[in-house]
């Protein structure tokens, strides 16, 4: 389970607090509204890309596995073993009521996701591994 953030609504909200100024001091914990299992993130990008690529349930171990072996003869991974036991953590965030403290209207999953991977903006901008 993961509770993303879209960087444009975390964007606002840094832009809300240097606009009105009377955050000074305080400590929020900003974390996503809808918590998302992470097969369903991977299943909407494949759809907000077209993708008809076949998702794949391997076991962890065997995943875990085949990430270290690879991390033999790739010097930087795109995907680790590390980062495959983060995402089994189990970590569940506070939710506070960000939208009506900042003024900030949250936006949805699958409505950032789209902005994301379809945005013309978004359409120069290469990833290099």
């Amino acid at each position: 389970m993961r509770q993303p953030l879209y960087a444009a609504d975390f964007s606002r909200i840094i832009a809300s607090c240097i606009e009105g100024q009377r955050f000074a001091g305080q400590v929020f914990n900003i974390t996503g509204l809808e918590k998302v299992d992470y097969i369903d993130i991977i299943r909407q990008i494949r759809t907000a890309t077209g993708s008809r690529t076949p998702i794949v349930r391997i076991p962890y171990s065997l995943f875990h596995a085949l990430l270290t072996v690879w991390a033999w003869f790739d010097r930087d991974p795109p995907f680790t073993a590390d980062q495959l036991k983060a995402l089994v953590a189990h970590d569940e965030f506070e939710v506070i009521d960000w939208p009506g403290i900042f003024g900030v209207e949250p936006t949805p999953f699958v409505k950032a996701l789209d902005e994301t991977l379809n945005d013309p903006a978004y359409g120069q901008v290469v990833l290099e591994f």
